[in-house]
């Protein structure tokens, strides 16, 4: 299995540590990614990826994540909450992907991925973070989305209480059995597949050229499907 794990924040900390705990439990063939380390910059929107996402100028500097999540089986993305939602470095980095929502040209490979939206904070805000999250998971394709929220109640991951990381092991352990079962397995959802369907309709009297052309090249606007 090939994952790609990509961190809103580049400490290691409650958040950092948990995705760690489910992808060793895995045993796959990891590519990890720190933001804003790895990838810090800002959608300035020219909105040149609606017509080529070459044309972004942060294409280049954003490849090697781009490719990674191409390659992978399974997608982590993390995030501890900042004030109720994710980081600002998660969010500039999903802003880079608009293009490939489903309303415009998706990745055919997205809809038999798997992925984990995995979120902590001492007290709350891990549903709307890892929605903020999920939200572009969803729009890519990506046929299951597990999510992980964590109530740790400390901001440093070696201060947890013993009986929370207790929970966590056992929460990681059921994923990463789920996730493995539906390994090479996994479908798309009826809500990915309804909306799909829609979009095919839109798309065949599409208002962006760059994307009519896209599906109707892939025969999505004829009834084909990226899916088996």
């Amino acid at each position: 299995m090939k994952i790609t794990v990509i961190n809103g924040q580049s400490h290691k900390g409650s958040t950092y540590n948990i995705a760690k705990q489910l992808y060793d439990k895995l045993d796959g063939e990891v590519k990890e990614f720190f933001l804003p380390k790895d990838f810090d910059s800002y959608c300035r929107g020219c909105a040149g990826c609606f017509t080529d996402e070459t044309k972004c100028p942060d294409y280049e500097k954003l490849r090697p994540i781009t490719e990674a999540i191409d390659e992978a089986d399974l997608i982590i993305l993390t995030s501890p909450v900042y004030v109720m939602h994710a980081t600002g470095a998660m969010k500039a980095f999903l802003d880079h992907f608009g293009y490939r929502f489903m309303v415009h040209r998706p990745e055919e490979k997205m809809f038999s991925k798997q992925a984990v939206c995995i979120s902590t904070a001492a007290g709350a805000g891990m549903k709307s973070t890892i929605k903020d999250m999920a939200d572009s998971t969803f729009f890519w394709g990506i046929a299951k989305t597990y999510k992980l929220g964590v109530a740790v109640m400390e901001t440093h991951w070696e201060n947890v209480k013993p009986k929370i990381k207790a929970k966590i092991n056992k929460k990681t352990t059921s994923l990463a059995r789920k996730i493995s079962r539906n390994t090479d397995k996994i479908k798309p959802r009826i809500k990915t597949k309804i909306f799909f369907s829609v979009m095919s309709v839109i798309q065949k009297n599409g208002f962006n050229p760059s994307d009519a052309d896209y599906w109707k090249a892939k025969g999505w606007t004829n009834g084909k499907r990226p899916w088996k």
